[in-house]
């Protein structure tokens, strides 16, 4: 724990900025989705997962050469597995807002911190202090009355039930990729794992997509503009400085932040497709909202007893 201490407290300022920026970006990309939900869910995965590939893996290749070629086989192996999970979430959370409202997908995805706790004590050693546990569950209660309270706009969907499945399911991809990301970053520069981690993406998506069938041409160009803002904003901003992050903070911390995610999803929701939130919905962010802050707040006085200690 010694190590991932002294990281911590050796935190850049730059991190806590970024953060916020991938939160605002995660919270619009399933507005993005339903923008071009005109195209098949697998179509939109595939476009956007090639599009963020061919931005970042040639900058990868170029300034991370020497990084790339000194990989050992389980650095390989890591980040092949990362980025397969990564490509399954983007698929099954794609496919979920087919099926759910924007509100309901992004609560259940919100979930993963649960996920994440058991996965960073189990396999990380990462001591959880009560009040962060008691704010994780305060959280996840807060999001679960926020996907309750979206029933009215579960109503005009067509399959909620698979849809919120679909969401649950892209929330545990994400969890498991999000703790191998952390092992990886420990030792590998931001571009030497995002470079190929984002080129497996591709290829994995790729492959899903040839299996089913979908098709990749033939759309008009607004759905190939809104796959492009999708790999260049939440996949390449967002998830890329999420992978920025967590060599510094916990994958817990960062799956609090990630908690924000509904918020202004729903608001979003709200403002474009008349998705309502009710008095319930509300009660459930601002009970999200109350445990980001004291698990922020708990885990600040925390790294400070760590670095005086």
């Amino acid at each position: 724990m010694a190590t991932d201490d002294n990281a911590r407290a050796s935190t850049p300022w730059s991190v806590y900025p970024l953060v916020a920026l991938a939160v605002f970006l995660f919270s619009v990309s399933p507005i993005l989705v339903r923008l071009a939900s005109d195209a098949p869910a697998l179509s939109i995965a595939g476009m956007r997962t090639v599009f963020a590939a061919l931005v970042v893996f040639p900058v990868a290749l170029v300034r991370r050469r020497a990084e790339l070629a000194g990989f050992n086989w389980r650095d390989w192996l890591l980040i092949t597995v990362a980025g397969i999970l990564l490509a399954l979430h983007f698929i099954f959370w794609i496919k979920a807002l087919y099926f759910t409202s924007v509100s309901s997908a992004s609560v259940l995805v919100a979930s993963s911190p649960i996920v994440l706790a058991i996965l960073s004590y189990v396999f990380l050693k990462e001591r959880l202090s009560r009040v962060v546990i008691l704010s994780i569950i305060g959280g996840v209660a807060g999001a679960v009355l926020l996907g309750i309270g979206d029933r009215d706009a579960e109503m005009s969907v067509s399959n909620p039930v698979l849809g919120n499945t679909l969401a649950l399911s892209a929330a545990c991809f994400f969890s498991v990729y999000f703790v191998i990301g952390r092992v990886v970053r420990q030792k590998v520069s931001w571009l030497g794992y995002v470079g190929p981690l984002y080129l497996v993406v591709a290829l994995t998506s790729a492959c899903v997509l040839w299996i089913d069938g979908s098709p990749i041409l033939g759309f008009e160009p607004r759905i190939y503009l809104l796959c492009l803002v999708m790999g260049l904003g939440p996949q390449i901003v967002g998830h890329g400085s999420f992978n920025y992050a967590v060599k510094y903070l916990s994958p817990t911390l960062l799956g609090l932040f990630g908690l924000m995610e509904p918020v202004g999803a729903t608001l979003y929701a709200w403002i474009l497709f008349s998705e309502v939130p009710s008095l319930l919905s509300f009660a459930g962010t601002g009970i999200l909202l109350l445990s980001v802050g004291v698990a922020l707040r708990a885990t600040g006085r925390r790294g400070r007893q760590d670095t005086t200690a």
